[in-house]
């Protein structure tokens, strides 16, 4: 009888079978979902925006006014006319009138912007110790900025009356601060006179981002740097204004889109020209392009300040990247 000695081949066992290749998992019915949720959105953002924004910077390169209006998308083109006649021809009064609106932009730009995150801060500051009535002056400090930006418009435009208006008979007549009654709506007052109406509608609402701040601000900051002898203004300076510096970021980003986009204060109190003295950005192009009817240079204009306000964004960024990542 013979013996077969098995091989380690044939006494290891028979290798696994291999493994099955994982079927394909079925897309989550959640991800359609998502789409058909995000699809009215992105529709209306195409219909809004995107379309309206290509059209215009089409028209700004076309010859569109009232002898071209009706073929619309057909008017002759012509190129970078318009662009040139805002920014480089000095012999074309629309180079001047653009100029004169950029300078009021800026300057009612700055000084809302500043004007409204200082008001803000300092109100700010006050309403967050405690004293009785705290909830009521609260709520009545809000109350410039529930009442729409046409009412407001209205109202100070009565205030500000050569004759009859109240801050003339408190300035004149009241106090004798001032000799004669000065025109506020005409001339070299009436930048300041759409500025002040402005910040004081804008203020509330920097008082609230701000309020909201500070209650959640750590007081144990406070508390030890008074213990280690730091006085109020240093524990401002080194404590809350660093804390309070991501909003005061977001509310500079959005403040000067939305100044350098007011239209119905400077519309409703000065008409559609204000003069040279108080002209904005906004009141030009709408003055140009639907009274004057040259809507080939409002888009043109349009398109150039949208330029302006993507760099601004882009510099604001940069600037605050930190402060955004920290937060």
């Amino acid at each position: 009888m013979s013996t077969h000695s098995l091989t380690p081949t044939e006494i290891a066992p028979p290798d696994p079978p291999p493994p099955a290749t994982p079927k394909r998992r079925s897309r989550r019915p959640g991800r359609h979902l998502a789409y058909w949720l995000i699809a009215p959105a992105l529709t209306f953002m195409v219909l809004v925006h995107l379309i309206p924004s290509a059209a215009g910077i089409a028209l700004s390169f076309k010859n569109l006014n009232t002898f071209t209006f009706s073929q619309l998308f057909g008017a002759p083109w012509t190129g970078l006319k318009n662009y040139d006649a805002i920014l480089f021809d000095s012999a074309n009064p629309l180079h001047s009138g653009f100029v004169d609106a950029a300078r009021n932009t800026v300057i009612y730009t700055a000084a809302t912007v500043t004007g409204t995150l200082a008001g803000g801060l300092g109100i700010a500051l006050l309403l967050a110790r405690q004293f009785p009535g705290r909830r009521t002056v609260r709520t009545l400090m809000l109350a410039p900025y529930v009442v729409p930006s046409f009412v407001v418009a209205v109202l100070w435009g009565f205030m500000w009356q050569s004759d009859s208006g109240i801050i003339n008979k408190i300035l004149v007549d009241y106090t004798g601060i001032l000799h004669d009654r000065p025109t506020w709506l005409l001339g070299h007052n009436s930048l300041l006179a759409i500025i002040i109406p402005s910040i004081w509608r804008g203020i509330p609402l920097a008082m609230l981002i701000f309020l909201a701040g500070l209650e959640t601000m750590p007081r144990e900051l406070h508390e030890a740097a008074a213990i280690d002898g730091a006085g109020p203004w240093r524990r401002f300076r080194y404590i809350t204004l660093p804390l309070l510096r991501p909003l005061i970021a977001v509310q500079l980003l959005f403040g000067v889109i939305y100044s350098t986009y007011q239209f119905t204060i400077p519309y409703v109190m000065l008409g559609s020209n204000p003069g040279s003295d108080a002209d904005l950005i906004m009141t030009l192009i709408v003055r140009q392009s639907f009274s004057n009817n040259l809507i080939g240079f409002g888009a043109a204009a349009s398109t150039l300040l949208m330029l302006v306000m993507l760099i601004w964004v882009a510099v604001w960024f940069r600037a605050f990247r930190r402060d955004l990542e920290a937060s």
